[in-house]
C-alpha cells in the first residue's frame, strides 16, 4: 500500500516529524495523499486555489537542500488563508475582482518555509474577513467539517476546515475579531491568537490594521507552538510588528470565570450550556485557583468593535475598492463596510471611543494579573441556511464572546472542551494580556492534559539544550509526584522527572484538611524525619509562574535532601500543622495515598 494512502486521518506536525525521522515517510508521499484528499473533498468549497502536484512539488524538491535537524517545519504541509500572500499565487481576500499576484510572500509565510515547511495553497474565507459564519464567499460557503449542514465559523473558514479534514497539518488564518478562534470551535481545533503584533503583517490584506492578527489552527498546543516559535519576531518593514518574548509555558496563579452565565444562543444553546458547565467544573479542579469575575467590562469592550468607530477602520482599507467595484463585493459585506462610511464616526467619535477603550484595558490589566481569563469561544452555532436567511444577527451572535479580545490587546488560544452533542464539538478560550501567551499556553495545556516542551525547544526543532541550562531542579512530595492529578501542571510547565530521593531527616509531614487533601512538608529544629520526594528539572523561565501558583499555605522554598544538597521544592508554612493530620510515620505521601496501616 502507498504510504500516503496509508497516512493518519489527522496530521499532526509531531507526528509527521516523528515518521519523517524513523523512515517511515517522504514528504512526496505525504503531498500525494494530502492532494487525493483535497480532490475527494471538491464538492466544499475548502479552497480557492488547491494544491496540485505541479504546483506544490517545487517546494517537496527544495527540502534536499535543507538539513531536518536545523529546520523544525521540514516536509510540514500547511494551508494559507487567502488574505495572506503567496508569492506567485493570487491573493483575492475571496473577492475576485481584488485579486493580485504578489511577488513576495507574506513575512510569516516566508518564514515557515524558510523553516521547511510546504505552502499547499490559499483557502476560503469569508469576503474581506469580514464575518465569523464562512458562508460570505463568492466562491461557496464552506461547510463545517464534521456537520456538513451547519456553518465551518470565519472569516478563516477555509483554513479551519483543511486542518480537521486532514489537508494540512496546520493553517495559517486571521484574526480580527474572533476570526481565527470561532472556527476552530466548530471544527474541533486548537486556534491560538498572539499578541497583537507578535507575529508581523507584512503581505496580510488588512481588515483593521491596527487590530489584526496572524493566527494558527493545528490539532495541539505543542504543534501550536513550534509555529509560533518560526512565526514570531518582529519585522523592520512592517510598522504594526513588536517584539514580544516567546511564550514559555507555565500554568497563572488564578483562572478568572464569569460570574453569571454566559450568553448561549441557536438551535443548540442548552446543549452549549451543558458543555460549559461541564468545561467550569474541569477548570475548577485544574489546580490554579478558580475566581469567579465580573465581565461586563469585557462586553463592553466588545461592543465597541462594531457599534463603535473602528469599522471606519475598515472603510479605510477597503472603502476605495468597494466604492470603485460596487458589483463585485458580496452584499452582506458591502453593508457591514459601508457602515464604516457613516457620518457618525467623526474624529472626535474615534478619540472618545479609545479614551473609553483606554480606561477598559486599565481594568482589564489589573484584573488579569497573573492571570486567565477563560470563556466559551461561541455560546451556539447555526445551520447555514439560517445563517442565510439572517445573516446580521447571526453573525453578530458568534461573536459575543471573542470581540472584545484584540481591542484589549489580548491573547488567546481557543481549545477543544468536548461535545455539545454528538458530533457537535465545543470549545473554551483562554485569555491574558499582551505577552502572556506563557500563561494562557500554560493553562490550556493543564485543560488539555498535553504537556509542552519549553518554547526555546520549539523554535529549534526541540532539539535539547544543555541538560542544566536555564532549568532548576524542583523537589515535589504529594499531588504534583507521577501518576497524580497535578502531575500535568509539571509537564505543562516542560518539567521533565529526574529521580526520587530522600529528604535531610529533618522534616514533619502533615495531611492538610483540603480538598482535595495535599501533604505539607515542614522543617523542624529536633525530632524531624527523611521523607521521600521526587526531583523534577523545570525551565527556569517556568519556574516564576509556577511558583506564583502554589496556594498558601504551601509554597516554594529550600529542601535539605539527604545527600546535603539544597533544591527548591514544596515546603509548608508551620502554622498549619495545627489540625492537621501528622503522617510523618508514613515516610512518603505514596504511603499515605496507598493506605498503609499506622505503626
Amino acid at each position: 500500500m502507498d504510504k500516503a494512502v496509508a497516512l493518519p486521518g489527522k496530521l499532526t506536525i509531531e507526528g509527521l516529524r516523528r515518521a519523517y525521522a524513523e523512515g517511515d515517510l517522504k514528504p512526496e508521499a505525504v503531498i500525494r495523499e494530502v492532494v487525493r484528499r483535497v480532490e475527494a473533498d471538491a464538492d466544499n468549497p475548502i479552497w480557492i486555489t488547491p494544491p496540485t502536484l505541479d504546483t506544490v512539488m517545487p517546494y517537496v524538491e527544495r527540502l534536499a537542500g535543507i538539513d531536518p535537524a536545523g529546520a523544525p517545519l521540514w516536509g510540514i504541509p500547511f494551508a494559507i488563508k487567502d488574505n495572506i500572500d503567496l508569492a506567485g499565487v493570487p491573493t483575492t481576500a475571496a473577492c475576485p475582482g481584488y485579486a493580485y499576484v504578489p511577488r513576495e510572500s507574506a513575512t510569516v509565510v516566508k518564514r515557515l518555509i524558510a523553516a521547511g515547511a510546504i505552502p499547499l495553497g490559499k483557502t476560503n474565507m469569508d469576503q474581506f474577513a469580514t464575518g465569523l459564519v464562512g458562508t460570505r464567499s463568492p466562491y461557496g460557503e464552506t461547510r463545517n467539517a464534521l456537520q456538513p449542514d451547519w456553518i465551518s465559523g470565519g472569516s478563516s473558514s477555509g483554513s479551519a476546515v483543511a486542518v480537521a479534514r486532514g489537508h494540512a497539518a496546520f493553517a495559517l488564518g486571521t484574526d480580527t475579531a474572533g476570526s481565527g478562534r470561532v472556527p476552530a470551535a466548530l471544527n474541533g481545533l486548537v486556534g491560538c491568537k498572539p499578541s497583537v503584533g507578535a507575529w508581523p503583517l507584512q503581505g496580510v490584506v488588512p481588515a483593521c490594521a491596527s487590530l489584526d492578527c496572524v493566527t494558527v489552527f493545528t490539532h495541539t498546543l505543542g504543534d501550536a507552538l513550534l509555529v509560533d516559535g518560526v512565526a514570531r519576531g518582529p519585522d523592520p518593514d512592517d510598522p504594526w510588528s513588536k517584539s514580544i518574548p516567546a511564550p514559555r509555558p507555565a500554568p497563572p496563579a488564578r483562572i478568572c470565570l464569569p460570574d453569571e452565565t454566559p450568553a448561549f444562543f441557536g438551535p443548540l444553546a442548552e446543549a452549549y450550556g451543558r458543555a460549559w458547565n461541564e468545561a467550569v467544573r474541569r477548570l475548577r479542579n485544574l489546580g490554579p485557583k478558580a475566581q469567579f469575575i465580573d465581565i461586563r467590562l469585557f462586553r463592553e469592550a466588545a461592543a465597541i468593535l462594531y457599534d463603535g468607530p473602528w469599522v471606519a477602520e475598515r472603510w479605510a482599507s477597503l472603502g476605495g475598492f468597494v466604492d470603485g467595484h460596487p458589483d463585485e463585493t458580496f452584499p452582506v459585506t458591502r453593508e457591514i463596510l459601508r457602515s464604516g462610511a457613516d457620518g457618525r464616526h467623526s474624529a472626535s467619535a474615534v478619540f472618545r471611543a479609545m479614551h473609553r477603550l483606554q480606561r477598559h484595558k486599565l481594568e482589564v490589566r489589573a484584573l488579569l494579573k497573573d492571570a486567565v481569563l477563560v470563556l466559551p469561544t461561541t455560546g451556539g452555532t447555526y445551520t447555514r441556511e439560517q445563517v442565510r436567511n439572517n445573516p446580521i444577527i447571526t453573525n453578530s451572535n458568534m461573536g459575543i464572546h471573542t470581540n472584545h479580545c484584540n481591542l484589549l490587546d489580548l491573547c488567546a488560544a481557543a481549545v477543544p472542551a468536548g461535545e455539545a452533542l454528538p458530533g457537535f464539538p465545543f470549545g473554551v478560550t483562554f485569555f491574558g494580556l499582551s505577552g502572556q501567551e506563557s500563561l494562557v499556553w500554560g493553562a490550556a495545556a493543564l485543560f488539555m492534559g498535553e504537556k509542552l516542551p519549553p518554547a526555546d525547544r520549539a523554535g529549534d526543532g526541540g532539539r535539547d539544550a544543555s541538560p542544566d541550562a536555564d532549568t532548576t531542579l524542583v523537589a515535589v512530595c504529594g499531588l504534583h509526584m507521577r501518576g497524580y492529578p497535578f502531575e500535568a501542571q509539571m509537564r505543562a510547565c516542560g518539567a521533565e522527572f529526574v529521580e526520587e530521593a530522600q529528604t535531610a531527616a529533618a522534616y514533619r509531614f502533615v495531611k492538610l484538611p483540603t480538598i482535595p487533601a495535599k501533604p505539607g512538608l515542614i522543617k523542624c529544629a529536633e525530632g524531624g524525619a527523611s521523607i521521600r520526594v521526587e526531583l523534577w528539572r523545570m525551565p527556569l523561565s517556568a519556574f516564576g509562574g509556577f511558583a506564583a501558583s502554589i496556594p498558601a499555605p504551601l509554597g516554594i522554598g529550600k529542601v535539605e535532601l539527604a545527600d546535603g544538597r539544597e533544591v527548591p521544592g514544596f515546603v509548608c508554612e508551620a502554622y498549619a500543622a495545627e489540625g492537621a493530620e501528622d503522617i510523618t510515620w508514613a515516610g512518603s505521601w505514596r504511603n499515605v495515598s496507598a493506605g498503609p496501616a499506622r505503626p
